[in-house]
């Protein structure tokens, strides 16, 4: 079973990694993922037992605590933090000026720079002192103890050992300092994320004999009558009953305008209603409204990572060990050979340890993903997981699905031909298939009808008042012995026939959606190279009604077993992007590198079946989708770069010195500015990584 536990306290992804480490080991728990931005857990337990396990690991683990979901989230102060910091700085100033002017006794120096390490240090040395508990529980694991606290503490400690006092004291002064601005950074980011909690409604007004009630709105169950009035958010995914309204559906599609909505429109929950107070049907409890599943596929999103991401977090586990193993051979081997001066090597080793640490690439990657999922999520794309980012950054070539795609999806009868009657034949038929054509009989009067069978791809047959019928396509028509011309015509022709025999040929109205061009336009300049359309229309009406889409080739009179077939030759050309219903397009998804839901937030099969979904019927989110992933792989790419370049340039830099001390007299990097640079390599990283939150044009 699935259990996604939220937390707090967790404070560093170093931290995230180990108890991820620590949990995986449970025997009945897999899919282990601990999300330090987002702080929260998931994992997929066996029973209870595991379960209770994981939650005693979770609670023992430093200050973790279990957060109440119902609670709102603690707003982080820092005040410990900020105390240290302060008290550190107070005592570091009067020594470095006492240093710096003479007249002071050394001692005096010495006790104040002692006082402003214990002071930011303390911290960092108990979580040292916990660590050497934690390392002995449960076996002998030498990789907790091993983290960017012990670097730090051994930096420092190594500094005052060879009375480089001022360096010892700054070096914890500026961790500490780097450690708030990350934590500061990390926390901007979650309250990104935090605010699309703010889509849900506290309330709900409930008609109960006409007369208004105030519930919550998970109260509501599906039937039940509600009145919204304005500026009411939609409390969950209902139906208008009467009249019209206009909402703001900014929120959930990330766009700024009003949509006008009728009697008999869907009201999806989240949006807020602009216009008059109205009445709808709620359509479905608001655990499974379209909001809940926005907030649950982003909060599960972190445990879908990317392979950057799982890369970052398996050589985080070695690299440090290395680390701290090389800069004991840096201080102590050298000496050898050099007539046992120690003192000469013990500096370029703890810059060593300071510079190589790992902090701005297992913060700065996970934060990066995070900030995209979250993007995507206010321009109303919903990201399964980070690994779909870069799955969806790589696409070259993308596939539409037509009917309810490129077009509105709301049919319509138009022109009627031939014998009165087929119209009804036609609806009784239709009102016993699933198919999104049926939609445009749905009003229509018409007899019972026995034994309806479908007929893949082509339609239906059955029989009404004794008389066999066949509704659908020409294909059906002539492959049952019917003798029919094909009728010309822009719009879908469903022909019916009696007993073997045409009865009349009915023309569904379909139109294609405002925006589709420009979202096309926009896919091409976003970098897609090819958008092809696949549809089981004839070539003559799917191009009379694509007319005027920037669509390089349409695939047309496809049966849906032909569509995964004519998949695979597309992603000849590059990765292959899919986008459909959700509903009868599952075998393309699976076949495509990307899919891509439209207007599915109602449907359990469009949220299962693809890797994104669209949070309303709008094509224009879709190039921002491709956007913002593309941007979010370049900003993880650029992290990763400039973190190794800038670290193994001040590893160099440290290192000259020693080996050629005839041409570099002076060190060029001191134990202090081995730590700045650290710490600024890990707040350009992260800060680098928050041009994610961004708005994607």
């Amino acid at each position: 079973m699935k259990r996604v536990i939220k937390i707090r306290n967790l404070d560093c992804a170093a931290c995230a990694a180990e108890l991820q480490e620590e949990l995986a080991a449970i025997e009945g728990l897999s899919d282990v993922s601990v999300d330090f931005v987002g702080q929260r857990i998931s994992l997929v337990h066996e029973g209870e037992a595991p379960l209770q396990k994981a939650i005693d690991t979770i609670v023992h683990f430093e200050e973790v605590e279990i957060a109440d979901g119902s609670a709102p989230p603690k707003k982080e102060r820092h005040v410990k933090e900020i105390v240290c910091i302060a008290v550190a700085a107070a005592l570091f100033l009067p020594a470095l000026i006492a240093e710096l002017t003479g007249g002071v006794n050394a001692w005096v120096t010495f006790g104040l720079y002692l006082g402003s390490f214990a002071a930011a240090g303390w911290p960092v040395v108990w979580s040292i002192v916990k660590n050497i508990g934690r390392m002995f529980k449960g076996g002998f694991h030498p990789g907790v103890l091993l983290d960017e606290n012990l670097l730090m503490a051994v930096a420092a400690a190594g500094a005052f050992a060879i009375r480089q006092d001022m360096e010892g004291a700054i070096v914890m002064l500026l961790y500490q300092i780097g450690e708030l601005l990350q934590d500061l950074a990390v926390g901007s980011s979650r309250g990104a994320i935090e605010r699309l909690m703010q889509l849900k409604s506290d309330t709900a007004i409930r008609l109960e004999d006409g007369e208004p009630h105030e519930v919550h709105p998970d109260e509501l169950a599906a039937g039940d009558v509600i009145l919204v009035r304005r500026g009411d958010k939609v409390p969950a995914d209902c139906r208008l009953l009467e009249g019209e309204t206009a909402l703001d559906t900014k929120s959930m599609t990330g766009e700024s305008y009003l949509k006008e909505v009728r009697a008999g429109d869907e009201l999806l929950s989240g949006c807020v209603n602009e216009g008059n107070a109205v009445r709808a049907r709620v359509l479905r409890p608001a655990s499974e409204s379209a909001v809940a599943k926005i907030l649950e596929l982003v909060e599960n999103s972190a445990a879908q990572k990317a392979k950057p991401e799982k890369f970052i977090t398996k050589f985080a586990r070695w690299y440090t060990p290395v680390v701290v193993l090389v800069a004991v051979l840096i201080a102590v081997v050298p000496p050898l050979f050099q007539g046992f001066n120690f003192s000469v090597w013990i500096v370029p080793a703890l810059n060593f340890l300071v510079i190589s640490c790992p902090c701005a690439l297992i913060i700065s990657v996970p934060l990066t993903y995070f900030s995209g999922v979250g993007t995507l999520a206010r321009c109303g794309v919903l990201a399964k997981g980070a690994v779909y980012l870069d799955a969806l950054a790589s696409v070259r070539v993308a596939a539409f699905d037509k009917t309810g795609t490129l077009t509105e999806g709301k049919f319509s009868v138009g022109a009627v031909h031939g014998e009165e009657r087929a119209l009804a034949l036609a609806a009784a038929l239709e009102k016993n298939s699933s198919h999104p054509l049926a939609q445009a009989f749905a009003g229509v009067a018409s007899p019972a009808a026995e034994r309806v069978e479908e007929i893949a791809g082509m339609g239906l047959s059955g029989t009404v008042n004794g008389e066999e019928v066949l509704v659908g396509s020409l294909r059906l028509m002539r492959e049952r012995g019917v003798v029919c011309e094909e009728r010309p015509s822009s719009a879908v022709v469903v022909y019916v026939a009696v007993n073997g025999t045409l009865c009349g040929e009915i023309e569904i109205q379909d139109r294609l959606r405002p925006e589709a061009a420009g979202a096309l336009a926009d896919l091409k300049r976003a970098g897609i190279q090819k958008i092809a359309v696949l549809t089981g229309d004839t070539a003559a009406r799917a191009g009379e009604s694509l007319r005027g889409l920037p669509v390089d080739e349409i695939c047309s009179g496809l049966l849906p077993a032909q569509k995964p077939e004519r998949a695979q030759a597309l992603k000849e050309g590059g990765k292959l992007m899919y986008v459909g219903d959700g509903i009868n397009d599952t075998p393309v998804m699976t076949v495509s590198d990307v899919s891509v839901a439209m207007g599915g937030l109602g449907s359990d099969a469009a949220i299962e079946a693809a890797d994104f979904v669209l949070a309303s019927d709008h094509l224009n989110a879709l190039p921002k989708a491709v956007k913002g992933a593309r941007k979010t792989r370049k900003i993880v790419a650029e992290n990763i770069v400039f973190s190794i370049a800038v670290k193994l340039v001040l590893m160099v830099l440290s290192l000259l010195p020693t080996v050629f001390p005839a041409v570099f007299p002076v060190a060029l990097i001191p134990l202090w500015a081995a730590v700045l640079g650290d710490t600024g390599v890990m707040l350009l990283a992260v800060l680098n990584s928050m041009r994610m939150r961004a708005k994607i044009k």
